[in-house]
């Protein structure tokens, strides 16, 4: 039995994501909607409570994944993978696309004979983003950033994810100069940045 110079390994530290990448971290919000989908899927024809339920699941987290992915993932992307350019561009036009349809969702009633359509459409729409990231832009990143770099836009993810709005802004265009915004939006992201200095100085 050791004496006096074993270590205890320092455990993770609770609630927090510190030992994922920024990819393992999209990559969980990607599962978490796809279970959001498979379930509406599920739901009975006159399940409506259980499927407006569902789809303001789904625009909370697909307004939040959007937020963060643009505000943290794609700035670097574009910054330190030249060659991500159109993979970036591409996916902040998709983006755009579903926060339109997110939109039309909010106040749409589950009983509308439209509803389950637009939802199967926005399924349709996330899945491709999705299969588009995860096999082109996702390895391209692992590829060319480092670990450190990758866990380093992991913590700035979450922390991001802290004040992301909840809800889909569509006439905002995505990445714009800041002064385009309106005063709410542009507080929300200057808190994000400053939560996001405050991670880096602190690392």
């Amino acid at each position: 039995m050791a004496t006096g110079t074993s270590r205890k390994k320092t455990p993770a530290r609770s609630g927090t994501t510190a030992a994922r990448d920024a990819i393992a971290v999209l990559k969980a919000d990607h599962q978490s909607v796809e279970h959001l989908f498979v379930s509406f899927e599920g739901a009975g024809d006159r399940a409506y409570k259980t499927k407006r339920r569902l789809v303001d699941q789904m625009i909370e987290a697909l307004s939040i994944h959007a937020f963060i992915e643009e505000q943290v993932l794609y700035p670097a992307a574009r910054s330190e993978v030249a060659s991500a350019a159109d993979d970036v561009l591409e996916a902040f036009e998709e983006h755009h696309i579903v926060k339109w349809e997110l939109q039309e969702l909010i106040d749409l009633d589950p009983s509308d004979e439209r509803f389950v359509a637009k939802v199967t459409v926005l399924s349709e729409n996330v899945r491709h983003h999705v299969k588009e990231e995860e096999g082109e832009l996702f390895p391209l990143l692992r590829s060319t950033l480092t670990k450190a770099r990758l866990h380093e836009l992991g913590e700035e993810l979450d922390t991001a994810r802290a004040v992301a709005p909840h809800h889909p802004h569509p006439r905002l265009p995505a990445g714009p100069p800041e002064h385009q915004l309106p005063d709410a939006v542009t507080s929300v992201i200057d808190r994000a940045k400053e939560a996001v200095r405050s991670v880096r100085s602190a690392s």
